[in-house]
């Protein structure tokens, strides 16, 4: 049975610094894929679907399923018909065991599900630090708006590449072969302005949670736990249950991981939803009467004023480094 426990904080990253480098921080969902992969289990997660431009859960059986799942999306992500998928798949695997990772609010639903069907024993479940759901159909319109511009179709898409490091992480699509900037997007993303009602109500956003364990970037890690920092990428568990418990001590072979608490981890999302922005209703009714190419250009690039403050603080930061 998943007990609850006092909740248990790690700041951790996996051994494998190929895997660190092409993980969005710190490597946790493959370290925790890998562990039901290697031994002939399940895993469901969510992938990009690059014909339909969404992201869909998946069942995965393999780790060429599995990498396609790495990787932050900032899209809302289709549950499907999964959560039959994936009792169907324990109804054949009666000795299987199956990890679920996604959001709070779908790992909470898969939660209540597993336990309706008497299977949760052999159910880990993982969810992620969210900042919230943004209109899947907002970025379909925005994708295909940059393939035309273009003149090609997505091949490959990241929100946190990490050539820069973790902290300043490069959004872009690849089109043709070549690197399309995003960042127009990610902007929007984080303006508070595209996510779903209900995100801005979210009662998940805090670190006392029933799934088993959850996972995400830990911010701020450079100031909390500086020794521990890695420019490449650190990741946050936070263990619920006993069975969540039992997980990491068997994963944590191929972790680099430190004990710590929810002080030291804290971020917003941990203990309050996002807030809703003033300006949404006009962001929602400037998309409505102009569409997708005006927010983008209205909402998602920094004005020239800013520019020019970000580059004058800049250079006063770095010529006070020197003196």
């Amino acid at each position: 049975m998943a007990d609850l426990i006092d909740t248990v904080v790690y700041a951790a990253r996996i051994k494998d610094r190929d895997v660190l480098n092409s993980s969005s921080s710190g490597g946790a969902f493959t370290a925790l894929s890998d562990f039901f992969l290697e031994h002939g289990d399940a895993v469901v997660a969510s992938a990009y679907d690059y014909y339909e431009h969404a992201v869909k859960y998946q069942l995965m059986q393999s780790k060429e399923q599995r990498d396609q799942a790495k990787g932050s999306k900032y899209i809302q992500s289709k549950p499907c018909d999964i959560f039959q998928q994936a009792y169907q798949w324990l109804v054949d695997h009666p000795h299987g065991r199956l990890l679920f990772v996604g959001t709070g609010c779908q790992a909470e639903g898969f939660r209540q599900y597993v336990d309706i069907k008497k299977v949760r024993d052999r159910v880990w479940i993982v969810d992620i630090v969210c900042h919230g759901s943004p209109s899947p159909k907002l970025w379909r319109e925005y994708a295909q708006q940059i393939q035309n511009r273009n003149k090609g179709t997505i091949t490959y898409l990241t929100f946190k590449d990490k050539r820069n490091g973790w902290i300043s992480p490069t959004a872009y699509a690849e089109i043709n072969g070549e690197e399309v900037g995003i960042e127009e997007y990610v902007r929007i993303f984080y303006n508070q302005c595209v996510l779903r009602p209900s995100c801005y109500e979210c009662p998940y956003a805090t670190a006392e949670r029933k799934t088993d364990i959850t996972i995400g970037d830990f911010w701020h890690i450079e100031e909390t736990i500086p020794d521990f920092y890695d420019k490449y990428g650190n990741s946050l568990f936070l263990i619920h249950t006993n069975q969540g418990e039992k997980l990491f001590n068997a994963i944590k072979v191929n972790l680099e991981y430190r004990l710590s608490d929810t002080k030291q981890c804290w971020q917003e999302n941990l203990e309050a939803p996002t807030k809703r922005s003033e300006q949404r209703d006009k962001f929602w009714n400037d998309y409505q009467k102009k569409g997708v190419y005006f927010i983008m250009k209205k909402y998602g690039t920094t004005p020239l004023k800013s520019k020019i403050k970000n580059k004058i603080v800049k250079l006063i930061s770095i010529g006070g480094g020197k003196t």
